[in-house]
């Protein structure tokens, strides 16, 4: 029996209900991606309230490396929720804080002792490993790239590089956030030419010694899965270590497995200082960390780093079940193995349909680039959102990406069975034939 079961056009009726409710209750801003509501889901598959079955390729934008409603992670938090909900670690501390820094530390890719603290989104945590770079290097700037995304609170959102929707009428932001070209091997720059912008920059836009940390992607998200060359990021790290800068890895959605490595930084050879975690490590529960070497972990003075939610015990409990089902069912592993049927079918696609300028990722967190032509590589974001509006209609939730909009990447649950995926890529290729060919 498919996975995908639809019993009324999408919306639904009860759906249509519910969303003309939200215009007289929910801020405008709140818009919505896919027009219906949801009522259970579990694994890859997402039921909404009119009944209608659909298979779920966005994962919560990324939160989802274990799928909707795992029971061991929902049996671990409901164990936690009937022991208590908060008490602040700050003022009276709890066991499992600490289990999971120290399951975070162990798989972390540093080769000496690290640290590890926890906050509630991956906005917060960029801004306090920024906070935290800050007072181990007594330096105020940040470098981060053109085409990243941190977040949207006010240094996270400086940070982040995308005018429109983010930061338009936001302004002013705040001071010492430098961007620079991001190195990719579709559009360019290549890795060597954005070294060179980077050491430019450090003699005509900032000194050295005022830089605390370079803040990277290894594999842009929101900019597109746009992955890194090798020599780029190996390029950063030497500059950090010239100048004594801090290299600040945001895996906020690369991580916990979806690359085929614990995180993408390890695909790179590569060495950070720090590294940002949320979304996949609470399965959507607000949770974000910072894990560092110890060294620049323990630089921050007492009490400048923290928050009254932060390290909720409950969503702590879902990230120690977290650990626990990523290794017990080997899903790094799964995701390599995901990542190669993906690939496979992509490529085809790209063979098929002229408008598929690029395919690129790592492991399974994959993506299409939809172009108006090949030749000019001109951005074609209304064909994305026809491929988004076609899937939705046969039952297949996909999300775009792009700083033009025009990328549909994957960020399937690594728990999704090989008879759904491959279900999924049958509706996502009907999709593309409906949104490209007609």
């Amino acid at each position: 029996m498919p996975s995908i079961q639809l019993l009324t056009e999408i919306p639904g009726p009860r759906s249509r209900e519910i969303l003309a409710r939200k215009q007289s209750a929910v801020a405008a801003a709140m818009t919505v991606q896919a027009p219906l509501i949801a009522d259970s889901a579990l694994g890859a598959v997402v039921t909404d309230v009119d009944g209608n079955r659909l298979l779920d390729l966005t994962g919560g934008i990324g939160c989802l490396a274990v799928g909707h409603a795992h029971p061991h992670v929902v049996e671990a938090v409901q164990k936690q929720a009937a022991r208590f909900l908060h008490t602040d670690f700050a003022i009276v501390p709890y066991e499992i804080y600490i289990t999971v820094a120290e399951r975070l530390v162990a798989v972390a890719p540093f080769s000496g002792p690290a640290r590890a603290v926890f906050f509630n989104s991956g906005a917060e945590a960029v801004e306090n490993a920024v906070k935290i770079a800050r007072q181990a290097t007594k330096r105020p700037a940040v470098i981060a790239f053109e085409g990243g995304f941190h977040g949207r609170t006010l240094l996270a959102l400086t940070m982040t590089s995308k005018a429109n929707p983010y930061k338009v009428g936001l302004g002013p932001l705040a001071p010492a956030v430098y961007h620079l070209p991001f190195a990719q091997d579709y559009r360019g720059p290549s890795g060597a030419e954005a070294l060179a912008a980077l050491e430019r920059a450090l003699v005509t836009q900032v000194a050295p010694s005022e830089v605390a940390a370079i803040v990277v992607e290894p594999i842009q998200g929101e900019g597109g899965f746009v992955p890194a060359p090798k020599e780029f990021l190996q390029g950063l790290r030497r500059v950090c270590d010239k100048y004594g800068i801090v290299f600040v890895a945001d895996e906020v959605q690369s991580g916990f497995g979806r690359t085929g490595a614990m995180f993408a930084i390890e695909h790179y050879e590569v060495e950070p200082d720090l590294v940002v975690v949320a979304k996949s490590l609470a399965s959507g529960l607000p949770l974000s960390g910072v894990v560092g070497k110890a060294e620049i972990m323990d630089a921050a003075r007492e009490g400048s780093i923290g928050g009254t939610y932060s390290g909720n015990p409950v969503a702590l409990a879902a990230a120690n079940a977290i650990f626990d089902v990523i290794e017990s069912e080997n899903l790094i592993e799964r995701a390599k193995m995901l990542g190669e049927i993906l690939l496979g079918r992509m490529k085809a696609w790209q063979e098929r349909f002229d408008a598929i300028g690029d395919v690129r990722g790592a492991g399974a967190m994959l993506a299409i680039e939809l172009v108006q032509s090949r030749e000019t590589k001109e951005p074609a974001p209304e064909l994305a959102t026809r491929v988004i509006e076609e899937s939705l209609k046969r039952g297949l939730l996909l999300l775009k990406a792009g700083l033009y909009g025009n990328c549909v990447r994957v960020l399937a649950p690594l728990v999704i069975t090989d008879d759904e995926l491959g279900e999924a890529l049958d509706v996502w290729e009907k999709a593309l034939g409906a949104a490209l060919v007609g």
